[in-house]
């Protein structure tokens, strides 16, 4: 299927097609990425509304990992989001599978190997193998997965509920950093088609959590390890509490003056998560963060922001995982055509 030639109704006409090939009422999970982020939590809700409302469908929603972030917690909670963990799910049970906001085998989903999607909806660089299946929309120049799906929703006639409309304006604005991110008019068009049925009330809460004194325990490791070597910036964590804090510190040390790449790490059980952030709109920091992971884990993302992983279950010593960060750093370095050994401590005072 290619997504580029066609409008909302006929894509909405081969989702239908797609959907009512499994037989009337058939069950579907909908699953998101690994430790999903508010445009995966969006745009499963609203998916699910389509399937459920729309095509008369049953769908369960779920994730694996954790909703690590407090923002995303608060997420969650607030809106009451119906999800599920996938452990406590059998894929025995499910007639039919929907992947958002990510695709298959890309290493960041519980969706076993051997099953084929029928529906993926994503806004990452799509993959031969996403190619393969009944169905897909994929289109990397959107800013939110969640804004290719609520197109769907809107193709069906259906008027999202407050909580739909208040995760898509969250999942908008924190994929887009308020659009000032990679974001298209699409996005702004759907934001603003959803904005007056959001409840801001909910949507300030979510975006102001309590957050936990581990958060600030991190903050504190991340700003005492910074190195720096020109216009890079790079913070090593050692160990962490969620995944979710390695993006975040990432998108807080890009704001530090005169620097326009950020790489953050942090180790969560046995991987080694990272993520770059870069100011340069040229920039291709998927392809980069492929680059630097290779064959040891999974990674990609978009032009300006990519996240990956490494898998550090054959590297038990602390010191070998510490050795490795500064290896990705010097790495980053070199790709970036800056010199490694230049990597130097920046003192806070």
């Amino acid at each position: 299927m290619t997504t580029d030639t066609t409008g909302a109704p006929e894509r909405y006409d081969r989702l239908r097609a797609t959907v009512q090939g499994k037989g009337k009422a058939a069950r579907w999970l909908v699953l998101t990425h690994d430790n999903p982020d508010p445009d995966a939590l969006a745009s499963a809700l609203i998916l699910g509304r389509v399937l459920r409302s729309a095509l008369k469908h049953q769908a369960t929603l779920a994730y694996g990992g954790i909703v690590g972030r407090a923002e995303n917690r608060e997420m969650v909670r607030t809106l009451r989001l119906p999800f599920v963990h996938v452990r406590s799910l059998s894929f025995r049970d499910f007639d039919g599978f929907a992947l958002v906001d990510t695709q298959p085998r890309t290493g960041n989903n519980q969706l076993p190997s051997r099953l084929q999607p029928d529906i993926v909806i994503d806004h990452h660089p799509v993959r031969p193998i996403t190619q393969n299946g009944p169905f897909y929309d994929v289109r990397p120049e959107v800013g939110a997965t969640a804004t290719i799906v609520a197109e769907y929703l809107l193709a069906a006639g259906i008027a999202p509920t407050h909580g739909e409309a208040t995760a898509l304006i969250y999942a908008i604005r924190s994929e887009t950093q308020d659009f000032a991110r990679e974001f298209t008019g699409r996005d702004k068009v759907i934001y603003d088609q959803f904005f007056p049925r959001a409840n801001h009330r909910l949507l300030a809460r979510i975006q102001s959590p309590r957050q936990p004194l581990a958060y600030f325990a991190n903050l504190h490791n991340a700003l005492e390890n910074l190195e720096a070597v020109d216009t890079l910036v790079v913070s090593h964590l050692g160990r962490i509490e969620q995944p979710d804090i390695v993006p975040e510190i990432a998108d807080l040390l890009l704001r530090l003056e005169g620097k326009t790449w950020a790489l953050c790490t942090g180790i969560f059980e046995d991987r080694l998560y990272l993520s770059i952030r870069t100011t340069n709109t040229r920039a291709e920091a998927g392809s980069l963060m492929h680059r630097l992971v290779a064959r040891r884990g999974k990674g990609g993302g978009h032009g300006r922001t990519a996240g990956g992983w490494i898998d550090l279950s054959k590297i038990p010593e602390m010191d070998a995982r510490r050795k490795l960060q500064r290896s990705i750093a010097a790495r980053l370095a070199r790709e970036l055509k800056k010199n490694p050994e230049k990597l130097a401590r920046i003192g806070l005072t």
